[in-house]
């Protein structure tokens, strides 16, 4: 009976993840890009609210595939609005947007990362770091001035 309930307890913390990869594939079929960065933002959301409740199960191995899902999910965000040819101060809409959803989920990662263990906070680095990068980099594309 006990491996019952250990192999429910680990289908249960699986479940989630591969969920969210499915979540994923489908934002990449949104032929809106502008939609299409919002969704994966929506989805990294997703994947860090996993990640927390992996962690308070003690599920190490599902909080690396969470971070991993938010920095996947930030990437697709960042080349969506890239691939959209439109410049971030003329056409604010999408970019701003992102960078709002950027700067809560770097503030919800931080909290996550200090709610940590300290032996366990190295999972979070690289997520944080490329959140940071691109939240930095959609700043700069909506605050700088004209191009001479």
């Amino acid at each position: 009976m006990g491996t019952r309930v250990l192999l429910s307890m680990l289908l249960l913390c699986l479940a989630p993840a591969a969920s969210l990869r499915a979540d994923l594939k489908r934002v990449m079929t949104e032929r809106d890009l502008g939609r299409r960065s919002k969704l994966a933002l929506d989805n990294a959301e997703a994947a860090l609210k996993a990640a927390r409740a992996a962690y308070d199960q003690g599920a190490a191995e599902q909080v690396a595939a969470g971070m991993n899902e938010i920095v996947e999910s930030v990437n697709l965000a960042s080349d969506s609005l890239s691939q959209t040819g439109k410049n971030p101060r003329n056409s604010p809409k999408w970019f701003k947007q992102a960078e709002i959803q950027t700067r809560d989920l770097l503030k919800r990662l931080e909290s996550f990362q200090r709610d940590m263990s300290f032996n366990d906070r190295p999972m979070v680095d690289q997520a944080r770091a490329r959140v940071q990068e691109v939240h930095d980099s959609l700043l700069l594309g909506l605050m700088e001035g004209k191009h001479k």
